[in-house]
């Protein structure tokens, strides 16, 4: 199944705003997601003046089958002048909301922690105002290590468990369910202020029970949010699209979302993780946290 349904066409974008976005990008030597997984929203994201900051990259040390970031690189040294460019780059945006994310790190005692914690103090000094969300790998099961990040006092913790638990062997052969659902489970309970997300592809071969099954799951540790989006191929190398689901599946499982008690279901064919993130700020208003978070030192 190779061709793509009407639904899946994306509108073109304008270049001259994409160009500059990704000038701030090449200035200031910084990679994203959009760019290094292929993500197809990437006109409309940059048109927008919004990226999602890639970190520790662009080498990642583990080989999941679906995902365009390279794995046959070998990871470099972390580069201690990354959060300050990372933190110039949302300046120069003017961003409101900012991702950041990072390949695994599995070759870091504490998976990149540091360096996530470091990223948001430096962003937080240029723009105190800017609301920051960090999309972190499963870290090993290093709970000090996820404690660090959250100590950083992020708005959203986001970590996805991308698929269903019958698939992960063959989509994620180094990640394990039951221990990303932990995370979500820990990160609550240790930073209770904070918004916890997740997000899964579909079209791999899942049913759409075993979605529901997912999202009631998420629920169960108390998961706010929640993003389906339709698997797209990068490659003939990668994984092939199974089925291609229809917009009507996706309203479905948005309104079960919604019943189920998330805050916040976004779910359509080109639906990704960090997809219009930046809307966790009206839910930060309609279910405000902040009196929750800690005061922050001087």
């Amino acid at each position: 199944m190779t061709t793509k349904p009407d639904w899946l066409r994306v509108k073109a974008p304008q270049w001259q705003r994409v160009g500059e976005v990704k000038e701030t990008l090449r200035d200031l030597n910084l990679n994203t997601v959009c760019e290094e997984a292929s993500c197809p929203n990437i006109g409309e994201c940059f048109n927008a003046g919004t990226a999602t900051f890639l970190i520790m990259g662009p080498a990642c040390t583990r080989a999941c089958p679906y995902c365009d970031i390279d794995f046959e690189k070998k990871p470099q040294a972390l580069d201690p002048t990354e959060p300050d460019r990372l933190a110039e780059a949302v300046r120069r945006m003017g961003l409101k909301h900012v991702v950041i994310t990072s390949v695994n790190r599995d070759d870091l005692a504490d998976g990149g922690a540091s360096q996530f914690d470091k990223c948001v103090n430096k962003v937080r000094q240029a723009m105190p105002h800017t609301t920051i969300e960090l999309l972190i790998p499963d870290l090993c099961g290093n709970w000090d290590a996820l404690a660090a990040i959250l100590a950083a006092q992020p708005h959203v913790l986001n970590h996805n468990t991308e698929t269903i638990p019958r698939l992960y062997r063959r989509t994620r052969p180094q990640g394990d369910y039951q221990r990303s659902l932990e995370l979500l489970k820990r990160a609550k309970q240790i930073a209770p202020w904070v918004y916890t997300k997740s997000g899964i592809m579909v079209g791999l071969g899942e049913t759409a029970d075993e979605v529901l099954a997912v999202m009631q799951d998420l629920r169960s540790v108390d998961c706010d949010i929640i993003t389906i989006g339709q698997y797209l191929q990068p490659s003939q190398k990668h994984l092939g699209v199974d089925e291609f689901v229809h917009p009507d599946q996706f309203t479905a499982w948005q309104e079960a979302g919604q019943k189920m008690g998330f805050l916040q279901v976004v779910s359509s064919p080109l639906t990704r993780s960090s997809y219009h993130a930046e809307q966790v700020q009206a839910l930060m208003q309609l279910y405000p946290r902040q009196h929750l978070m800690p005061s922050l030192p001087n």
